[in-house]
């Protein structure tokens, strides 16, 4: 900005120098008349930018007295370089064609112009249309540049929306992980802690049971509450690693800290992004038994019947008051958006006798 500052002035000087040595080349300085038509011409110039028409105008007084056209010429180009007309344009070039060829002073008897005139006048067109031609040139090359920097800006906007959308599913995934993981084994250890805390006479152990529960229960809310800021729209099909297996169901029935049955009915191995959904479905209706459902008895049913491994997780009624633990209500979500990427649904609701049913079904394609 401050080198653009300088360099403007130091334009405008060497410009008006120009004028005034076309003047004095072309012997303008005879007349008083000629040479206030040239500081005319020379003044004019210092307006071109701001005003570049008038300053043009201003400029034709020298071109009709004399043959220093340097000034008007520059003008010219400052015009075209400015305005979008091309009418407006092509009217000042023959202005000064006309204006280069008129005698001056204007004969009193006899025609203005003769045939002689038409190779003066065509040249006179030409030299206004060279100016005029170079300042829509440099118009056009400016707005080309401003054309490139907006697709530019526009090309890195889209790069930046690619990027913060890969890093919106990236969050949707961890959050979905830590909702699976994290609050699974975490209301785990709340409900064996209230447990320990209603059962127990020693004083010391009810203390510690009531710590323990009561630190279960604020992580479970500060997870709810990460949860909800990562969590997003959209989910990737790939999963983040290490992912559970099939294999590790009994592992998960048994230590769910609740009274649950698991029967599975499978021929032949699951591709591994089922055998995670049926996990996570499992695991998510587990917690959510043990959470709300206190003291119901659970059953866990894995079946593959005619190309779809359909799951099924029951519970009964609860028989003890259900404990306050946060809850974001985000599971089934995240598990009806894994049965959706793999081709499958899932369904839940309660059951005549007041219990409770998830059911996953995803089918199963052959491999080839």
């Amino acid at each position: 900005m401050r080198r653009r500052a300088i360099r403007r002035p130091l334009t405008d000087a060497g410009l008006v120098a120009i004028s005034l040595l076309d003047a004095w080349f072309q012997g303008s300085f005879d007349t008083r008349f000629n040479i206030a038509c040239v500081a005319l011409t020379s003044c004019a110039l210092l307006l071109r930018r701001r005003s570049p028409l008038p300053a043009f105008v201003l400029t034709v007084p020298s071109v009709l007295t004399s043959s220093a056209v340097a000034g008007s010429l520059i003008a010219i180009y400052a015009l075209a370089a400015r305005t979008r007309s091309r009418p407006l344009l092509a009217a000042c070039a023959a202005v000064f064609a006309a204006c280069y060829i008129l005698p001056w002073p204007a004969p009193k008897i006899g025609p203005i112009l003769a045939l002689s005139d038409v190779p003066d006048l065509a040249y006179g067109l030409g030299l206004a249309a060279a100016p005029a031609l170079f300042g829509q040139l440099v118009q056009a090359r400016r707005d080309l540049a401003a054309r490139l920097a907006e697709i530019t800006e526009v090309r890195e906007h889209e790069q930046f929306l690619a990027a913060q959308s890969v890093l919106a599913k990236e969050r949707a995934q961890l959050a979905r992980e830590m909702h699976d993981v994290v609050s699974h084994q975490v209301s785990l250890i709340a409900v064996r802690a209230g447990a320990l805390q209603v059962s127990t006479s020693d004083p010391d152990a009810k203390d510690a049971a009531t710590t323990i529960r009561r630190l279960s229960v604020q992580t479970l809310d500060e997870l709810r509450h990460m949860v909800s800021v990562l969590r997003t729209s959209g989910s990737p099909p790939t999963e983040l690693t290490p992912q559970p297996t099939l294999a590790q169901l009994h592992t998960l029935v048994a230590g769910c800290g609740i009274e649950a049955d698991l029967h599975v009915d499978l021929d032949g191995d699951l591709p591994p992004p089922v055998q995670r959904a049926i996990y996570r479905t499992v695991q998510e209706a587990l917690t959510n038994a043990r959470k709300h459902a206190p003291g119901s008895s659970t059953r866990v049913e894995v079946r593959r019947r005619d190309g779809t491994v359909r799951t099924t997780v029951t519970n009964t009624a609860p028989t003890r008051p259900a404990l306050p633990l946060p809850s974001a209500h985000h599971g089934l979500i995240g598990l009806r958006q894994r049965a959706e990427l793999l081709g499958g649904a899932l369904e839940s609701g309660p059951t005549p006798d007041h219990g409770y049913h998830l059911t996953l079904e995803i089918p199963i394609r052959p491999r080839c």
